[in-house]
Parts: structure tokens; C-alpha cells; sequence
């Protein structure tokens, strides 16, 4: 059956959808989307602007004063999660580019958000495993390596709050995840195939999986 309700997403819908948010586009959210692009094909890695809108409304929709950011790149994601942040709030980064979190480093100092950041360059589930474990975020983004998607989900979860959220970025993967499993296709595909039957068992959280952007897994810890 036709799915009747979908739509052709294009640039200008997306230019649209944006200036008609409330955090519209900013000369550091724009210059640094120049910075991203002129990286190459790697670019592809930096969420949109309504991507990036969702994640300041989900920031402030739980009252954040702790995030958590798996997956840094340009920090783009961490600018829109730094913006949503409740007074006094902070935001912990890993990544483990020194090279394109120098980019984000000089967005956040130019957004005057590098106060609320902190970097941490190294594997990131080391990092994840050396925080308290008691559950004080409140919310929690992953947009990094596939294959390590459970482990982060894992970690981040035993350390939310119940009512934090916790979102997983490109969770459908092109629509791959979707294709005939017979044919299993690469191991990208096969980790997030396995990270979203993992999450939808996790019986820590209440999951809805948005088709929107590339996916975006939405858990609410309970």
C-alpha cells in the first residue's frame, strides 16, 4: 500500500521549515556549515538545520542541565544542544578528531557556548564508562561510529534519568535497514539493523523511531 502520507523533502522545503522555527539559521550555524561543506564528501556526516532545531526543542523540552554527545564532528549537534541548555547546564563531547573538533571548538567560542562544552578526544565508551554511575543526564545524542551504537546506548542509558531522553541518529540508514535481509548488505547496515532490534527489546525506555532526516531513535527512559 501507498504510504499517503509522504513527502518529497526537498532543500527549499527544508530552507522553509527552518525560517519558520524558532531558532532560525545564525551567521555561526551558517559559516560553520560552510566550513563542514568545504571538508568534502565527509561533510555528509553534519545533521541539517532542522535536525538541529529538533535537538535545542528536545534540549529545553526536558529542562537539560547535563548532556552528553557521542559523535562530535564539527559540532554543529553540540551548538544546537549547548543553545537548548538549562542555566548553568553543561554538555560533555566525545569524539576522536582533533583535526574537525578544531572546528567546533572555534563555532562554540564565536557562539559564546564553549563555557557550557567540554571535549573529551579519545574512544568514547572509555569516556562513557568513566562517569559516575549514578543516572544524572538528561539527555544523551548519538551520531558516531555504527558498530559501536549498542555499547554507547547502553552506557548512556544506565547513566539518563527516568524522563531523559535519549536519542540515536541515522538509525534508517538510506532505508537499507529496510531492504531484504536476505541480502544483509555491509556492516553499517547490519549494526544499526541490530542496534534498533536491541533498543525496541530495552525494556529501559519507551522508543519511537522518527522517518525523518536519516532516523532518529527516540527513547525516554522510564
Amino acid at each position: 500500500m501507498a504510504d499517503l502520507r509522504a513527502l518529497n523533502v526537498t532543500s527549499a522545503l527544508v530552507d522553509y521549515a527552518v525560517a519558520h522555527g524558532t531558532w532560525a539559521d545564525d551567521p555561526v550555524l551558517a559559516d560553520l556549515r560552510d566550513e563542514t561543506a568545504a571538508l568534502g564528501p565527509v561533510a555528509t556526516m553534519q545533521i541539517g538545520p532542522d535536525q538541529g532545531q529538533l535537538l535545542t526543542l528536545f534540549t529545553r523540552l526536558v529542562g537539560a542541565r547535563r548532556a552528553v554527545e557521542v559523535g562530535t564532528f564539527t559540532g554543529y549537534s553540540s551548538l544546537c544542544i549547548a543553545r537548548g541548555l538549562a542555566t548553568g547546564g553543561t554538555l560533555l563531547c566525545c569524539d576522536v578528531s582533533e583535526e574537525w573538533t578544531a572546528l567546533a571548538r572555534r563555532a562554540w567560542e564565536r557562539a559564546g557556548m564553549a563555557g557550557r562544552i567540554e571535549l573529551r578526544i579519545g574512544a568514547a565508551l572509555d569516556t562513557l564508562r568513566s562517569l559516575p554511575p549514578e543516572p544524572t543526564i538528561d539527555l544523551a545524542f548519538i551520531d558516531a561510529d555504527k558498530g559501536g551504537y549498542w555499547d554507547y546506548w547502553h552506557e548512556l542509558a544506565l547513566r539518563v534519568r527516568p524522563g531523559g531522553v535519549l536519542l540515536a541518529d541515522n538509525v534508517l540508514w538510506s532505508g537499507r535497514v529496510a531492504d531484504d535481509v536476505a541480502d544483509d548488505g555491509d556492516d553499517d547496515t547490519r549494526a544499526i539493523r541490530e542496534f534498533n532490534d536491541r533498543v525496541v527489546a530495552d525494556d529501559r525506555v519507551d522508543v519511537v523511531v522518527l522517518p525523518a532526516f536519516d532516523g532518529l531513535t527516540i527513547g525516554l527512559r522510564r
